[in-house]
């Protein structure tokens, strides 16, 4: 199970699955308000990449993957920043204004998952 977490200054409290998937296909840039979305994945063979993707997006990593290279090869938008793992993934989002990531739910339990908000999916 992947929980959705952001920075604190994003002032969403929930998001829907089609939002939430137009964020990941790069498709949406800005949260509501303006400000700009800076999205952090794990590497496509992360098995928490693989359970984000298919139980949240609906789609393959491998798809997904597909999706960003082509976007980002014709200059349309840049990648996912990709980070190494869930604790380089949490602090990155802590970190960054307007960020976007995903972990595990037990990863979730973790005490330097403060700073930190969790999104419910609509």
């Amino acid at each position: 199970m992947a929980e959705v977490i952001v920075n604190p200054s994003v002032s969403v409290n929930s998001i829907s699955a089609s939002s939430l998937r137009n964020i990941y296909t790069l498709r949406q840039t800005n949260w509501p308000g303006g400000q700009m979305i800076v999205v952090f994945v794990l590497p496509d063979n992360h098995p928490a990449h693989e359970t984000f993707t298919k139980e949240k997006l609906g789609l393959y990593p491998y798809r997904l993957r597909q999706i960003w290279d082509r976007l980002s090869y014709s200059g349309m938008a840049s990648a996912p920043i990709e980070v190494k793992d869930e604790n380089e993934l949490r602090a990155r989002v802590r970190a960054t204004p307007g960020a976007i990531g995903y972990i595990t739910k037990d990863a979730s339990k973790d005490t330097r998952h403060d700073g930190i908000k969790t999104l419910t999916l609509e």
